[in-house]
């Protein structure tokens, strides 16, 4: 039996005029009846990089009994010279999240898949994850994979700084893992102790979604090693890019 976990990740390939740019790391999150593909924000444009995909892929498994049944699906990032994608912004700034909406309509049927939901999401009422606190990043690492199965694999991590603290005043908390380009968009996830999250079928809370390598500019790097660290930013910001109402949403085209 292959865990749930693995089938809520989706490695993206982002493209213009079919020829693929990038590969990056996305994961699914719905809402009532809606579903999304999340990952970073600069997966989906990235103007200091000259990153302007006009469209991303990713791969549907579309049968429970063999896994390597798979088929491409293509999400096209703008219509009528409009972006389709919602970003935000908090009082740090800009978030390096994104996502876009997938219409059931058009999805294969049957689709395996399984999506998070603001269930998965911690309430630090009840719940407050401390500094040390072992997580798990499934994703796609320079776009490394079981490319016979179309599933991730999975880094693990701990919590590298005071979650629910805003690092340096940005929305984001830190992890130390061993990420590499690709990995960008995955989720950072945290198993429950009871096992029991939201509808059952994932057993692990959704913190965060990976972001980039954290570094210091001042770093010798003949002498000094990269620090390891990483940026994850809070995964709660998924309310409000999914809600219809809110005024922070606006696209960026």
């Amino acid at each position: 039996m292959i865990e749930t976990l693995l089938f809520t990740a989706a490695r993206i390939q982002t493209l213009s005029q079919s020829q693929v740019l990038t590969n990056a790391t996305g994961f699914f999150y719905k809402r009532d009846d809606r579903l999304f593909l999340v990952s970073s924000r600069h997966v989906f444009i990235d103007e200091a990089n000259q990153h302007f995909p006009d469209s991303l892929q990713i791969e549907l498994h579309t049968s429970a009994d063999n896994v390597a049944q798979t088929v491409s699906f293509l999400i096209p990032l703008y219509r009528d010279g409009r972006s389709l994608w919602r970003q935000g912004m908090d009082s740090g700034g800009q978030i390096d999240v994104a996502l876009i909406e997938l219409d059931r309509h058009f999805l294969p049927v049957p689709c395996i898949l399984h999506a998070f939901s603001e269930a998965h999401l911690i309430n630090p009422s009840v719940s407050q994850p401390e500094v040390g606190e072992p997580l798990l990043i499934p994703g796609y690492p320079l776009g490394f994979s079981d490319t016979l199965h179309a599933l991730p694999v999975v880094r693990h991590a701990i919590i590298a700084s005071s979650f629910g603290m805003r690092f340096q005043g940005q929305g984001y908390f830190l992890t130390d893992a061993r990420t590499h380009r690709g990995s960008s968009g995955a989720p950072v996830l945290m198993r429950s102790p009871n096992g029991h999250v939201g509808d059952g079928e994932l057993n692990c809370y959704l913190l965060g979604i990976h972001s980039a390598r954290l570094d210091v500019v001042t770093r010798d790097v003949t002498v000094d090693e990269a620090l390891g660290l990483n940026c994850a930013w809070y995964a709660d910001i998924l309310i409000t890019l999914t809600d219809e109402t809110s005024p922070s949403l606006k696209g960026s085209g």
